[in-house]
């Protein structure tokens, strides 16, 4: 639909802006749900254009030979086209919209008053720190394209010869928040030279960048396979790696030494103004950062009574934090070999799927599977994380794993980890959000953290239900995964709000939780550069629990489980503060709908 209010050529700016302004003008030309259908699809259709990796991440092809545009310009132009795009919204009338458009509309509306509050907050200059920055992002976003098309290959091919403009953009945006004091803390930017230097290995055949063309058209012919890696290579040699070598000579000699050496996002322009901004963005809720401290500090108490329990049933002697030490130390509790890792992530995997419907009324079509985080990352990685899949593209979702020294991968936190990331957490949730084919396409891959978080977490907490937990130490890992959100609650808004310093952080994490020191670390230096982003999955996960606790106790002996979760989860991840009000209109019409509500 979006094809037709774009004028015909080449896709610009300025023929996004004439279609816009055309939608604005169509009032009475055709019924306003008609209307707010073709925004959604031009909309989308625009960030597809504008995002380029995010069009691959989510499995829209048509954009994979190039990258986003980082010059000021575009950014300045990004900016402006919130605004427009909020004031197309509002040209629309809601009094002849049904209840789902208006439900989409209420969507749409959310995301984009968000957007427009954050304009005034420059975050294009916080692009590149341990977790995220073209250091990570060129060789993933690659790794997700396929040379199995000649179509692909070429792909392929001009975005690896786009990479260097790709990533000097990047550095003129460092060297601007520099000058500006707008930069990660230099402390964590400590590991970021070297995953440069990881991408580059001193044969060029084996860099990752080339992974995306282990697999060519079959019915290509050697020689055409041999020209295409000699592209490649010639690509790389000749222009990626200059590229990035410049940067990590521009990291070394000036922006780590220049980095600020403060940690909390108060201490940034309008820091205070801007924390409160991430935090209410990643809860979706209007809760301050005083009030969520409060929470974690009674979560944390809450669970580590809980964990004495655990402790006390074990018949272990000590105090909790001698437990803590037994469970990081013995080795029974380890893998020895990254294979037997990943094979036991596997097995447990497949054991979920089997109990699956027991508590789903309806599943997923997309598959999964569980794979190693790359090398080149897995040290300042955290210990796993899910990426989508796409039905469209063919790609399945992934549960990554860290076989990053397997001594800091105890047994007892898989069971919970598999039960997040794969199923019936990320997976499970995000894979239904996209084949839901009653939402529009910003729906389907929403990207909502307190619900998509909040649901993972509360998931973990559905392993009873499914065969999990069986020994008190796979459900102290269960409660050890918990209490690692609880202390979010408190660390990111101690750093951040409250004059915490990062060790004082440290030792908080390290007294309540049971995880390994180089994980606290590597978790606490995650909450200092992603401020608010760790306050979503506690504050959802005990929103999910106190809806299913409400329905609960008005449907009584009436309470369905599976018909609970299919509600939850029927329009994607919402905002807590649209998802309150639907499931307890849920709530009425299935008692209303019961004998005893009759």
């Amino acid at each position: 639909m979006a094809g037709v209010l774009l004028a015909a050529g080449p896709e610009t700016p300025e023929a996004f802006e004439s279609a816009f302004a055309g939608l604005r003008e169509s009032q009475g030309e055709m019924p306003e749900v008609q209307r707010l259908k073709s925004l959604f699809s031009l909309q989308w259709r625009y960030s597809m254009w504008d995002s380029p990796e995010s069009a691959t991440y989510t499995g829209y092809p048509e954009f994979n030979h190039r990258w986003a545009d980082l010059g000021r310009e575009a950014i300045e132009r990004r900016k402006r086209e919130v605004t427009r795009t909020r004031s197309t919204l509002n040209s629309i009338g809601v009094s002849t919209l049904d209840e789902e458009s208006r439900l989409h509309r209420d969507l749409f509306d959310a995301y984009l008053k968000m957007d427009e509050e954050g304009i005034r907050f420059p975050g294009e200059y916080l692009i590149l720190n341990q977790l995220q920055g073209p250091q990570q992002d060129v060789a993933q976003t690659l790794s997700l394209m396929s040379g199995s098309t000649p179509r692909g290959v070429e792909d392929i091919l001009s975005r690896l010869d786009a990479t260097a403009g790709y990533v000097r953009q990047c550095i003129a945006l460092l060297r601007e928040g520099l000058a500006k004091g707008i930069t990660p803390p230099a402390i964590v930017l400590r590991e970021v030279p070297g995953q440069m230097l990881n991408l580059m290995p001193e044969d060029p055949a084996k860099s990752p960048f080339l992974l995306p063309l282990s697999t060519l058209p079959s019915a290509a012919t050697d020689a055409e396979k041999a020209a295409w890696r000699g592209r490649a290579l010639a690509s790389i040699t000749n222009g990626v790696y200059p590229a990035f070598k410049e940067l990590h000579r521009f990291l070394v000699s000036e922006y780590i030494p220049g980095a600020r050496t403060n940690i909390a996002c108060v201490d940034l322009p309008n820091g205070r103004e801007w924390y409160a901004h991430r935090v209410r963005r990643s809860t979706t809720t209007s809760l301050t950062p005083d009030e969520i401290h409060e929470i974690g500090l009674s979560e944390v108490r809450r669970i580590r009574a809980a964990m004495e329990d655990i402790r006390k049933e074990t018949g272990f002697e000590g105090n909790l934090g001698a437990f803590f030490e037994f469970l990081r130390s013995d080795p029974r509790f380890y893998h020895e070999t990254g294979n037997a890792l990943l094979a036991g992530y596997r097995d447990i995997s497949k054991r979920v799927d089997g109990g699956l419907p027991r508590l789903f009324g309806k599943l997923p079509r997309l598959p999964y599977g569980v794979m190693p985080i790359p090398s080149y990352s897995e040290r300042s990685q955290t210990t796993a994380y899910y990426q989508p899949g796409s039905l469209s593209a063919g790609r399945p979702g992934n549960f990554f794993a860290n076989t990053y020294n397997l001594r800091m991968r105890p047994k007892w936190e898989m069971e919970a980890l598999t039960l997040h990331e794969a199923v019936p957490g990320h997976h499970l949730q995000i894979a239904l959000a996209q084949e839901n084919e009653g939402s529009p396409d910003f729906q389907k891959h929403a990207e909502t953290t307190a619900f998509v978080e909040g649901w993972a977490l509360y998931a973990e907490s559905l392993g009873p239900d499914l065969g999990l937990y069986a020994d008190p130490y796979s459900r102290f890992g269960q409660l050890t995964y918990e209490m690692w959100r609880a202390i979010r609650l408190v660390v990111d808004t101690g750093m951040h709000a409250r004059g915490w310093s990062r060790d004082q952080a440290i030792a908080f994490f390290r007294e309540n939780a049971g995880k390994s020191e180089h994980d606290i670390v590597v978790e606490v230096d995650r909450y200092i550069v992603w401020p608010g982003q760790a306050l979503a999955y506690k504050i959802g996960q005990l929103k999910i629990r106190d809806l299913r606790r409400e329905a609960e106790a008005a449907l009584g002996a009436q309470f369905d489980l599976r018909a609970f979760h299919d509600e939850l989860l029927s329009r994607g991840a919402l905002p807590l503060t649209i998802l309150e009000p639907r499931m307890r209109a849920w709530i009425v019409r299935q008692k209303a709908a019961s004998p005893r509500g009759q």
